[in-house]
């Protein structure tokens, strides 16, 4: 720790300014909020310093830093200066500078100060807008979007009431550090956060709330001209998500990145935290997810694997999102196919059978390794064997299950790992058949996957959502494309029925892939397609009685796919 002076006489005060790494690497200066010290930082610092000169200082009234004497002194023109006085002490001409709470909204600030604005290269908010831009959303955002910030806010008229939230931070203070309260979920106390000072900084910063009214900036200027990373913590209670939308009205240059995370997301994710901090810092070799999060366009940037994308919903599923700005990859089992798909858009074919664990680990791994982590699956391929049950052998089964439903296993398995491991969320579609609550005496293994297929996504949707991930089961009733021609028949030989009731029913593959992205797009778990398909779907849920009459009416209805 250095000492470095800030301001003179009743404002003035005495910072502990704590530097890591290289010096002649890049600035990161983090900058912490309330009721916090520099501390805050340990662990997202821990993770920068071998990369970058990281720089972290005390603001005024916290931790090893002093007080002013002036009780008035917590005004944006005194952090600016406090700021400033630092980026002298580092002596850089430009600086990378991120801000969590208190610390982002005096970086907004800053931003709109001549004379900083300047040296700063690039700013990182952890899900915090400044002053200027809430007060714009106060006074123009929809009445029910303002209303609900308003109260995610409510502590902050606690904070300006007089004795009573000193006597609260007190007690409460005493309760965090001993360990019987927690400041948010998932942020235990450790050593150094919170501080051994957190009664004395807790009051110290009240004096931010009681100073600064972000109403007295509606009508100051909120466009922000430099590059701006927001990263949403989607968990976080105090900032609603409407609010921070309304960001890219002001802000042109603006990447928004989301952690299925509270408040304190650098204790509770550091991880993630310190990659997206390092990866805009280095915005000059941008990655995949921060060019996606920088472009506001549905699905532009966005990494998509469709399996079963050589033919039908699959080819259809792989240009339709090529067409919206995807990468697709396209994997199929027939490679020729695959490549004339991908060759279609300049997507990218891979050859792989789904039911081969093996194969998919190995798909998987090289997805992560040559393109990085997906933002959606499409487990689409499947296969189809007609006929009486008693009619179909153990090989028959085999074959449907493991593509059909161990071919979406696999998928879910490997795919859905990475995009826990990485912490950004993701989408997870798997598509399934209005066989899947519509029995068929003429496709027992065909149904049984598809019905599994849909039971399987509804779990994997509830344990998913804790992590940002989507889940979206696609049942389509018939719809036309190749299955039926390529589907195995046991029993009374009715392919050519089949293939002709598909041709007939003239429903294209392209209408399913519109409601997949859309389904994607507005995570929907369950989407029934077409008028078969929500006929099915009603008829299940209003009757099973009346489900499986039908079921024993229709010898030989025709496959979707």
């Amino acid at each position: 720790m250095r000492p470095i002076t800030s301001g003179d006489g009743k404002s003035g005060v005495r910072l502990a300014l704590f530097e890591e790494g290289d010096a002649a690497n890049p600035t990161i200066v983090l900058v912490h909020g309330y009721p916090d010290t520099h501390a805050v930082w340990d662990e997202v610092a821990a993770l920068l310093r071998d990369r970058f000169h990281v720089v972290r200082y005390d603001v005024r009234g916290a931790g090893a830093s002093t007080a002013p004497r002036d009780r008035r002194a917590y005004g944006f023109d005194e952090l600016t200066a406090d700021l400033a006085a630092v980026l002298d002490a580092v002596g850089k001409p430009e600086v990378h500078l991120v801000g969590h709470d208190w610390g982002a909204i005096q970086c907004w600030e800053a931003l709109a100060r001549p004379g900083l604005r300047e040296r700063i290269a690039t700013f990182t908010t952890l899900g915090v807008p400044g002053y200027r831009q809430i007060a714009r959303f106060m006074s123009d955002g929809k009445r029910r979007h303002v209303l609900g910030q308003r109260a995610r806010s409510w502590y902050i008229g606690l904070f300006r009431l007089p004795v009573l939230p000193e006597l609260g931070w007190r007690v409460l203070a005493e309760r965090l550090r001993t360990g019987r309260s927690e400041l948010g979920p998932g942020v235990p106390p450790r050593l150094g956060h919170p501080a051994e000072t957190l009664a004395r900084d807790a009051r110290n910063g009240l004096q931010l709330y009681r100073v600064n009214d972000a109403g007295q900036w509606r009508d100051a200027e909120a466009r922000v001209d430099a590059p701006v990373q927001l990263i949403e913590g989607t968990r976080d209670p105090y900032v609603s998500p409407h609010l921070l939308a309304s960001l890219g009205r002001w802000v042109p240059e603006l990447a928004h990145r989301k952690i299925v995370a509270g408040h304190w997301m650098q204790r509770t994710h550091p991880g993630q935290v310190a990659r997206m901090i390092a990866e805009f810092a280095g915005r000059d070799r941008p990655t995949r997810e921060l060019r996606r999060a920088a472009d506001r366009r549905p699905f532009r940037h966005t990494l998509v694997v469709v399996t079963g994308a050589g033919s039908g919903i699959g080819r259809a599923t792989a240009r339709a999102f090529a067409a919206h700005g995807a990468e697709v990859i396209c994997a199929d089992l027939d490679l020729k196919a695959a490549e004339e798909t991908a060759g279609s858009f300049g997507g990218v074919p891979y050859e792989v059978d789904v039911a081969d664990a093996g194969q998919m680990a190995a798909f998987a791994e090289w997805v992560a390794d040559q393109h990085g982590v997906p933002d959606v699956v499409v487990n689409n391929a499947g296969v189809a064997v007609s006929g009486p049950f008693l009619e179909h052998s153990l090989g028959d089964w085999q074959r449907v299950l493991d593509v059909n439903l161990w071919g979406v296993i696999h998928g879910c398995r490997l795919f859905a790992r990475q995009m826990v491991e990485r912490g950004e969320g993701g989408h997870i579609v798997n598509v399934a058949s209005v066989a899947a609550f519509l029995p068929s005496r003429s496709l027992p293994a065909y149904s049984v996957s598809k019905a599994a297929v849909k039971s399987l996504s509804d779990c994997l949707r509830a344990e998913l959502a804790g992590h940002g991930i989507g889940v979206s089961t696609i049942c389509p009733g018939f719809v036309s494309t190749a299955i039926a021609r390529n589907a195995t028949f046991v029993g009374p030989d009715v392919r050519e029925a089949a293939i002709t009731a598909l041709e007939r029913r003239a429903y294209p593959p392209e209408r399913v892939a519109a409601h997949i992205l859309r389904a994607v797009h507005r995570n929907q778990a369950l989407v029934p397609v077409n008028a078969e398909g929500r006929l099915g779907y009603v008829l299940s849920r209003l009757s099973p009685a009346a489900t499986r009459a039908v079921a024993r009416v229709l010898r030989n209805p025709a496959i979707d796919g």
